[in-house]
């Protein structure tokens, strides 16, 4: 990498906030955007862990016993992956990373915290349940076979990570001044 390059990478690595590169308008809609999908993974960890009888009845929550992987994984009837899930499902390890991942994915966003790392996450999970889904299988349930809500959340996650969305109205701007974050930037 030359040294423009490599200047220009830095510059960018030290925006301490998004009003360098958005006005405040713009970024105020990413902070809305941010704590809103987050709720949507707080949300699911709170539904699947108690019980609240949304997506989850009392009966089957995580604290009365239930597995939030079982019922979801051991019903993938197609794709590539059918047999790799339906191992997976009600697994300990996978109840344990699935919930980690959206109480993880979730507190990230609403606070506005590690925000690469949350992207990634998500990326992984939502790459995985996409699968075990598999809406390229005609009537999968799905009404686009490529782009769902799925990706829609991949994609949003990566846009609030690379605009520095946590630093309006989140803890971002707090965060990334922490020593352990200004020498490993991949914590932003």
């Amino acid at each position: 990498m030359n040294v423009t390059a490599t200047s220009r990478v830095n510059h960018l690595e030290n925006v301490e906030a998004p009003g360098a590169m958005l006005t405040t308008t713009a970024a105020r809609a990413l902070a809305v955007l941010r704590i809103s999908t987050g709720l949507v993974f707080l949300w699911a960890f709170l539904d699947k862990t108690f019980g609240f009888g949304y997506a989850t009845p009392a009966e089957r929550a995580w604290i009365n016993g239930g597995s939030p992987t079982k019922g979801f994984l051991s019903n993938v009837e197609v794709g590539p992956l059918q047999g790799f899930f339906g191992d997976i499902a009600g697994a300990p390890w996978a109840d344990w990373a699935f919930m980690l991942g959206l109480l993880g994915i979730g507190l990230a966003l609403v606070l506005g915290i590690g925000l690469r790392i949350a992207a990634g996450a998500t990326i992984a999970m939502m790459a995985l349940m996409w699968a075990a889904e598999w809406p390229l299988a005609r009537g999968a349930g799905s009404s686009n076979p490529l782009i769902d809500y799925h990706v829609i959340y991949a994609i949003v996650t990566v846009v609030l990570a690379v605009t520095y969305a946590g630093h309006t109205w989140g803890l971002g701007r707090q965060w990334a001044k922490l020593p352990l974050v200004r020498g490993n930037r991949w914590l932003i």
